[in-house]
């Protein structure tokens, strides 16, 4: 697949606190084997069920181009192309609040590569944050496997830095100190919910 620019489409290969994985605690059922979508798509379930939050991934309009039936009953696509450029992979409303987030996984041990945002995704998640809603990065780390939450009111500076040409990640240490670490667990698999309250009354502080 291919953006509208021509490029082409590779997809998207909180310390609860602000403190590392000394408090993961001792249920670790870990996310080996399973992609941050897996395992945010097991959460968001979760929540719907029991009436927490309405958080969903939102599709992506493709327009199919050329289709190859190698049979009558299946269709192969060789070609499609985005309509418009995507904006983020999430977004839903979570006890009043509006929440829009990206989900990136790397198989980086030290740092998380900017490369893998694009500029209309930050434009995006910035026009968000401005209107007030609660906006952020859920990263995870795939060799360490370890997941934070980044704030994008955190992110932003390391986006001005990355688009500076200063520096072309942001490393584990910064995503720890800024970001909120979420533990792996039973119900729901993934708890980002408990980091998104955390970072709801910091931000809710700062904005003051």
């Amino acid at each position: 697949m291919n953006y509208p620019n021509g490029k082409p489409f590779y997809g998207n290969k909180s310390q609860v606190g602000r403190t590392h994985k000394e408090e993961k605690g001792k249920i670790n059922y870990g996310g080996r084997g399973m992609s941050l979508e897996n395992d945010i798509e097991l959460s968001n379930t979760h929540y719907l069920k029991l009436g927490q939050a309405v958080i969903h991934k939102k599709p992506t309009p493709v327009q199919i181009v050329n289709v190859h039936y190698p049979m009558r009953s299946k269709a192969v696509i060789n070609e499609a192309y985005f309509r418009t450029p995507s904006t983020t992979d999430y977004n839903g409303i979570y006890n009043g609040h509006y929440l829009d987030f990206e989900a990136k996984e790397t198989k980086n041990k030290t740092s998380f590569p900017l490369n893998n945002m694009h500029e209309h995704q930050v434009l995006h998640m910035d026009a968000c944050f401005e209107q007030g809603g609660t906006v952020f990065l859920l990263i995870r780390f795939k060799l360490i496997d370890e997941v934070y939450l980044l704030p994008y009111s955190k992110f932003k500076y390391y986006w001005h830095r990355f688009k500076k040409e200063i520096k072309k990640s942001i490393t584990v240490e910064e995503i720890r100190k800024n970001g909120y670490y979420i533990p792996y667990q039973y119900q729901p698999r993934l708890n980002y919910l408990k980091a998104v309250d955390k970072l709801i009354l910091d931000e809710s502080e700062d904005r003051v």
